[in-house]
């Protein structure tokens, strides 16, 4: 599975890269391609190409504010989720999405 994340917390700092960091250890220990853009208090980093949402199977949006660009997101399988989620327990999460994706 080829997922696409962006990750951003209420402060932009700790949670935002926790997050990324849990989301790509939980997509690694289930052998899913997985890319995680942050919106934090540096600013973008790691940003999602267009080729790489377009090749996604699904998106994650682990954030607890507004982002910005959401729009690029337009007609693909997009989930919404808070940052402590995927945080407590980031492969049960994911095994979660995937079990949705089977079912649609």
């Amino acid at each position: 599975m080829k997922i696409v994340c962006v990750a951003a917390c209420t402060a932009g700092i700790a949670h935002t890269y926790i997050a990324r960091e849990k989301l790509i250890k939980g997509a690694r220990a289930l052998n899913y391609d997985i890319q995680v853009e942050t919106q934090g208090t540096i600013g973008t980093e790691n940003s999602l190409t267009p080729e790489a949402i377009a090749a996604a199977d699904v998106v994650i949006l682990a954030v607890d504010i507004k982002i910005n660009g959401e729009e690029r997101f337009k007609g693909k399988r997009l989930v919404r989720v808070k940052t402590d989620v995927v945080i407590k327990s980031p492969v049960k999460f994911l095994e979660k999405v995937a079990g949705s994706l089977e079912r649609a």
